[in-house]
């Protein structure tokens, strides 16, 4: 299982370089280098998020690729609503403790190096544990331009608590 892991977890790492090598144009033109901090950060809608939330976009998708990545960085006991993602999601913990839930399933928490995949369709959410902030690396395919997440109702307390 820890093999595994390793092996989905430096899969997933090597299509982040290779994905961004086309982000600006949507073809190929050879590699791109996207520095840190090159994109400014986004502070997270509330409308999608409870508590504290940056948004550090990684790449963009574009017509030939239809990956995005981003580095999202809650804030203690901050975290999504509940979603789904029309064509599943890939979260790399690099930092922090954090929680995720999938609809109907126990809270489970998560730390740096696990990997959450998140299939087709699946409401769930995932956030900072209550008192450690929690950062991971976000990995979404539009299945149409611009379709990532269908944002729906917030975690409550409750929800949140239940642990």
């Amino acid at each position: 299982m820890r093999h595994m892991r390793s092996l989905v977890l430096f899969l997933t790492l090597m299509a982040v370089p290779f994905g961004a090598a086309s982000a600006d144009t949507g073809k190929d033109d050879g590699q791109k280098i996207i520095r840190n901090g090159e994109q400014a950060s986004i502070k997270g809608p509330a409308s999608c998020f409870t508590g504290n939330v940056r948004i550090d976009p990684l790449y963009p998708a574009n017509n030939a690729m239809r990956s995005s990545g981003g580095s999202v960085t809650f804030e203690p006991g901050a975290r999504s609503n509940w979603h789904v993602h029309p064509v599943g999601q890939v979260l790399i913990v690099t930092a922090g403790l954090g929680l995720t839930q999938e609809w109907g399933k126990p809270v489970q928490i998560i730390r740096p190096g696990d990997v959450v995949i998140c299939p087709v369709g699946v409401k769930h959410w995932h956030g900072a544990a209550p008192n450690s902030s929690m950062t991971h690396i976000s990995i979404c395919e539009e299945k149409e331009p611009g379709k990532v997440v269908q944002w729906l109702e917030p975690v409550t307390d409750a929800q949140y608590d239940a642990r």
